[in-house]
């Protein structure tokens, strides 16, 4: 009989392969999660929301079916972030003002998953209303990252990373408007896409064509990511910009054993400062691709209005989705979320007009970019975690930033680019904290990103550095 240590150890693909060949149960994967839950998220805080009476339940209904019928997953755990709801469980969305909400109908990205084979048994802990790549908010409280209890696990995934992290997950849900996804990875030393725009159908509340935000997986390697984004991957009539499964699954991509021919890196990609030492550790990590006859240059797309244009619609978004809490609930937003909506509350037509026509721009410098080169590489985040204290980064190699997310740019030129985006653990600072190296695709794929990050992770030997316990700093 497999332990539970062993259980929480084994790769999320391992533990599928054991449900589909019925060595193992839904019961025996939800077992060894709720014991390793008492065991280390105490001093994590990843998971502040367990629903495992209902994940039992669903378990028990999964298991009724015949093998062949049980989903992709075929019962495999998954926790949801706390900004996406999920049918009878609390939805609080890291705010006071929802900290008794319960969903009375799920996302259509959980239906997604749970039509898969996934058991939703937890809402990992984001930021108030996903607000600051750091985990923290009045209602649960801050994230520790178990590489350092000291550190923050970024955001706004900062719960589902520090899960994964820490052994209470092996595949999780988040989702990235300026690197969600990808800053948590990063801070956590564990794996994260941004993918294409529509390829993860979510469920629309504000807008039909919200294009900032996207649902992506996280796991702790690349081909449980892969496994995770099938799983979530396909169209949906709740959102009409969703795609069409395709025929290849990136699970296959990850193992193709496809590499690219030249990518390109960059430390900073023109617009942003970095940290010496990331800069230094993510260079040489991509040199590494070298090693596999990838030709390696330095290079990265005209970005110069990036930071200008993701101002722009970021605080455009928050209007759209947030305007109506400044007026009745002021008094229990944090300010940088007032901050955020009421620089939308600025802007002109004339604004907008300049923000969208420079969108455009910048995607089409980057497809012209991937025409000489396969893929982009560069820092994930500027910074190693920092203390958990700090509620955002206010400076980095000797630049200071005016606003709240001004420390986001090399991940939301990204989103800007409309480009998918792929994390993966590259090395460790002086201080053995994580940290990771972004994968750009061109816009749709994600398939190549996958496969060259699977080539990347071999090459470095770091697709099996987590679960960890949790470390005191």
């Amino acid at each position: 009989m497999t332990s539970n240590a062993e259980l929480v150890r084994a790769t999320a693909c391992e533990n599928v392969e054991r449900l589909r060949r019925g060595e193992i149960t839904p019961h025996d994967l939800l077992d060894a999660l709720e014991a390793r839950i008492k065991e280390v998220d105490g001093q994590v805080n990843a998971l502040p929301t367990l629903c495992f009476d209902r994940a039992r339940s669903h378990a028990d209904a999964l298991m009724k079916k015949p093998a062949g019928e049980r989903g992709l997953l075929a019962g495999m755990p998954v926790p949801i972030k706390d900004l996406t709801d999920v049918a009878g469980v609390l939805t609080t969305q890291g705010s006071p003002i929802f900290k008794d909400s319960i969903a009375t109908k799920s996302n259509i990205v959980v239906e997604m998953l749970e039509n898969n084979g996934a058991v939703v048994y937890a809402k990992s802990n984001t930021p108030e209303f996903g607000a600051g790549a750091q985990t923290f908010n009045e209602v649960f409280g801050p994230t520790l990252n178990p590489w350092n209890l000291s550190r923050s696990a970024s955001g706004s995934s900062g719960g589902a990373a520090a899960a994964l992290a820490s052994g209470t997950a092996w595949l999780a849900h988040g989702t990235d408007v300026g690197g969600s996804l990808r800053n948590p990875a990063s801070f956590c030393g564990v794996v994260g896409m941004r993918p294409s725009i529509g390829r993860v159908a979510h469920s629309q509340g504000v807008k039909v064509d919200r294009t900032l935000s996207a649902d992506g997986p996280m796991a702790r390697n690349v081909e449980d990511l892969a496994l995770m984004l099938d799983a979530m991957s396909g169209e949906n009539p709740g959102d009409v910009l969703s795609l069409p499964r395709l025929p290849t699954s990136f699970l296959s991509a990850a193992r193709s054993g496809a590499k690219p021919k030249r990518v390109a890196y960059s430390a900073n990609l023109g617009i942003s400062p970095v940290d010496p030492e990331v800069a230094e550790i993510t260079r040489k990590a991509a040199l590494r691709l070298a090693e596999a006859g990838v030709i390696v240059e330095e290079a990265h797309p005209d970005f110069k209005e990036a930071v200008e244009c993701a101002h722009v619609l970021r605080a455009y978004d928050y209007v759209l989705t947030k305007g109506k809490l400044l007026k009745s609930h002021r008094d229990q937003l944090k300010p940088e979320v007032i901050w955020n909506i009421e620089e939308g509350l600025k802007l002109t037509l004339a604004d907008m007009e300049r923000a969208e026509a420079q969108r455009v721009t910048l995607m089409n410098r980057a497809l012209a970019f991937f025409e000489t080169y396969d893929l982009l590489l560069c820092p994930t985040t500027i910074v190693a975690p920092f203390p958990i204290e700090q509620r955002y980064l206010a400076e980095c190699d000797g630049v200071k930033f005016d606003n709240y997310v001004g420390w986001l740019a090399i991940v939301s030129a990204i989103t800007i680019a409309c480009c998918p985006g792929l994390s993966i653990p590259c090395g460790f600072t002086r201080e053995n904290l994580p940290v990771g190296l972004q994968i750009v695709a061109p816009p749709r794929g994600e398939a190549h990103a996958l496969a060259a990050g699977k080539l990347l992770e071999t090459i470095l030997g770091l697709g099996a550095i987590t679960p960890i316990d949790p470390r005191k700093g």
